[in-house]
């Protein structure tokens, strides 16, 4: 069943589009409703619904204003409203749906399909790409999981050479030559991969332990079988040292 949350300033308007939720209450529950858009903001933050109904003319903060203090906005927004030229902006605010106060009820029935649509689409997309992370974290021989350019990759430890830092960025170099780009910092990086093989031997590069082929002491740099040359930070070399 779907949870909905409504915010309009007129508690009249309120209490009308919830006794119209009622004839959809095999479908469709109300979960919580506001006069006070503030007090709904701090509620949104903690909790996310199915959908949201949300009046434009309100007196303290207008419904364009409210959906931009959003901080979640994991849930479609369905615009409610007695104007008519409100509905041009309500789609460029990227509003699932647009309704006319008094609200009719086949258009409210219309926009209840629109919200299970969105979320059978939703689920394709987003619980899919967490039901593969899942898996891959419960499979026996685990992989290393890297979200990037829209997909996720699947990684055995044994295809990565080392990862360096660029600033908020980090590259992963891998044995076939291939480089992939993540939006992480290289800290992120370091608790996505296996500490039993994996280790940040200077703040700026991460090191497949099981790739060195030499260390030179003497220079403080580790030699990779690819002879990739990495330098071993001083605060690193003793703790690196205990790992060999």
């Amino acid at each position: 069943m779907l949870q909905a949350v409504i915010v309009d300033d007129e508690i009249k308007a309120l209490q009308s589009l919830t006794w119209e939720l009622t004839n959809f209450s095999d479908e469709i529950n109300v979960i919580a409703s506001f006069t006070n858009p503030h007090e709904a903001l701090s509620y949104l933050e903690k909790n996310t619904p199915d959908c949201l109904f949300l009046d434009i003319e309100m007196p303290t903060m207008d419904g364009f204003q409210f959906i931009r203090k959003l901080t979640n906005k994991n849930f479609p927004v369905i615009i409610t409203t007695a104007y008519h030229q409100y509905a041009l902006k309500a789609i460029k605010s990227q509003a699932l749906d647009y309704l006319l106060k008094p609200i009719d009820t086949d258009d409210l029935e219309e926009t209840i399909v629109k919200i299970k649509k969105f979320h059978s689409s939703n689920f394709s997309v987003e619980n899919l790409e967490m039901a593969l992370i899942n898996y891959n974290s419960k499979a026996i021989h685990k992989r290393i999981t890297l979200n990037t350019d829209g997909k996720i990759l699947f990684l055995e430890s044994d295809e990565i050479l080392y990862a360096e830092s660029d600033g908020n960025y980090s590259t992963i170099f891998l044995n076939d030559g291939q480089k992939i780009v993540l939006t992480k910092k290289l800290k992120e990086v370091n608790e996505l991969l296996p500490s039993d093989s994996f280790f940040r031997i200077h703040n700026s590069y991460i090191i497949n332990l099981n790739k060195i082929k030499e260390f030179l002491k003497t220079d403080g740099y580790v030699v990779l079988k690819s002879n990739h040359k990495i330098p071993v930070s001083r605060q690193k070399k003793s703790d690196f040292l205990d790992m060999l």
